[in-house]
């Protein structure tokens, strides 16, 4: 039997211990959740988001566990298993802050590094002397 481990191992070591638990059945509930992982090891958090339209989730839930080997013996022996009659899908949850892959989506706003640009402006003009903080200014006030 092929290990989760060797199979994520061409893309580095995943440290992860938060698990994303797709297809799950409406009737499903955090307890419900925590109950069906809490063989694999030490859970720190369970949740499940809700559609605030609706006020029901959304059909998929998060699991974290305390070590990263429960995470891999969880998603070993649970994804692709039946929880109240429906399919489940668990793999290692994407970082929240980006999504979309190579393209690098974020939910963060475009000015959000705002602080860290001027920083780094700053560090470029105290090495050029203060000339191209200058020819900056001087670019913007001729626009």
């Amino acid at each position: 039997m092929e290990s989760t481990l060797v199979a994520i191992g061409g893309k580095g070591t995943n440290p992860k211990t938060t698990l994303y638990v797709g297809g799950l059945d409406e009737c499903v509930t955090e307890s419900i959740l925590n109950s069906a992982f809490i063989s694999f090891g030490d859970i720190k958090d369970v949740s499940i988001p809700l559609d605030h339209a609706t006020g029901k989730h959304r059909g998929f839930g998060f699991v974290e566990f305390e070590l990263k080997e429960d995470a891999a013996d969880a998603i070993d022996n649970m994804h692709n298993a039946e929880l109240y009659g429906k399919v489940l899908k668990v793999n290692y949850a994407q970082p929240i802050k980006i999504k979309g892959g190579d393209k690098g989506w974020s939910h963060q706003p475009v000015w959000a590094d705002a602080d860290k640009y001027f920083e780094e402006l700053d560090k470029e003009g105290e090495e050029d002397g203060g000339d191209a903080k200058q020819n900056d200014i001087a670019d913007m006030a001729e626009v």
